[in-house]
């Protein structure tokens, strides 16, 4: 994703666990001026954030700015409803994928696209815990075999 102008803030690397991320999509964020200066120092959470689609615009909760240190009576409540922005046309394609399949849209990642603050978006569906289990199971054979490969080298 590192692009000329783009500096990735966080990842939300628990999504990728707790998901089969089928899609992703783009979407500005409405912020406050002390939301903006606290997210360039790198205090923000997505761990446990996720979006919804109420009234035709779509909102992520739970995703957490801490308050910026120098921002007094400017700062914002850290778990506040933010709005994110994105075409109409796009917003009801997401709820009309979101009510039918039974799917969740999560905050993937927050990054900076030339000066502005970018969410990457993922349209994804919950893992059981036996896809989890393969997944882990994956992981440990292909690091066993790069092991293998690298103990062969020397």
């Amino acid at each position: 994703m590192r692009t000329k102008g783009t500096k990735l803030i966080t990842e939300n690397r628990q999504a990728k666990h707790e998901y089969f991320i089928l899609d992703s999509f783009e979407a500005g964020i409405a912020l406050t001026g002390t939301e903006v200066k606290s997210i360039r120092q790198g205090s923000v959470n997505l761990k446990d954030s996720w979006c919804s689609i109420e009234n035709g615009e779509l909102l992520v909760k739970q995703m957490h700015i801490s308050p910026y240190e120098k921002g007094n009576i400017f700062n914002q409540d850290p778990l506040r409803v933010r709005r994110l922005l994105m075409h109409k046309a796009e917003i009801n394609r997401l709820f009309g994928k979101l009510k039918q399949e039974g799917l969740t849209l999560v905050p993937l990642s927050l990054y900076f696209k030339d000066s502005l603050v970018k969410v990457q978006l993922g349209l994804c569906k919950g893992k059981k815990l036996y896809d989890k289990r393969e997944d882990a199971a994956k992981k440990s054979a292909q690091r066993d075999i790069e092991r293998a490969i690298k103990s062969e080298r020397r």
